[in-house]
């Protein structure tokens, strides 16, 4: 099993423009410039599903804390926007939602590659968060976590 690219503290952040849950372009570049903050970016497999709405919900659940603390949380998955823009309403998410349906970000991340899924081998998104300092380096960069639990234990990485 080949591993992706994983990328590490200090790295540069990979820039991408992806559009988001309504069909809008947004670039990590810019809203790095214009928030002046720092970005949570986590990598999810799909809207809709259990883990992910888990993961997506915990995040939502503790969105005021990251703001405070200096953090614009940004979701990533292959999805769609129209299907992105769905989960949003339904679970009332309010922080970014993206879509990256030809994977290329996600491959940039270190969040599309091999894994194994029920003991077998296969091609898809490794649930994943990097987080990206306001400089657009990467501070920290975690891989195959867990939909439950995850989010405090950024928040304790973080001192959040």
């Amino acid at each position: 099993m080949s591993d992706p690219v994983r990328l590490e503290p200090g790295d540069t952040a990979p820039d991408f423009t992806l559009a988001d849950a309504d069909g809008n372009p947004v670039t990590l570049g810019k809203v790095l410039a214009d928030t002046g903050k720092s970005v949570v970016l986590y990598f999810y497999p799909a809207a809709m599903t259990p883990g992910c709405t888990t993961q997506a919900c915990d995040f939502r659940d503790n969105l005021r804390e990251f703001d405070t603390a200096g953090f614009t949380v940004i979701g990533i998955s292959p999805d769609e926007p129209a299907k992105l823009a769905r989960f949003r309403e339904k679970e009332g998410l309010t922080f970014t939602l993206l879509g990256d349906p030809g994977k290329e970000t996600l491959r940039a991340y270190g969040a599309f590659g091999e894994k194994k899924n029920y003991g077998r081998v296969v091609q898809g998104v490794i649930r994943s968060t990097v987080i990206v300092g306001a400089d657009g380096k990467v501070r920290r960069a975690f891989y195959n976590v867990k939909a439950t639990g995850h989010v405090d234990r950024i928040k304790r990485e973080l001192g959040v």
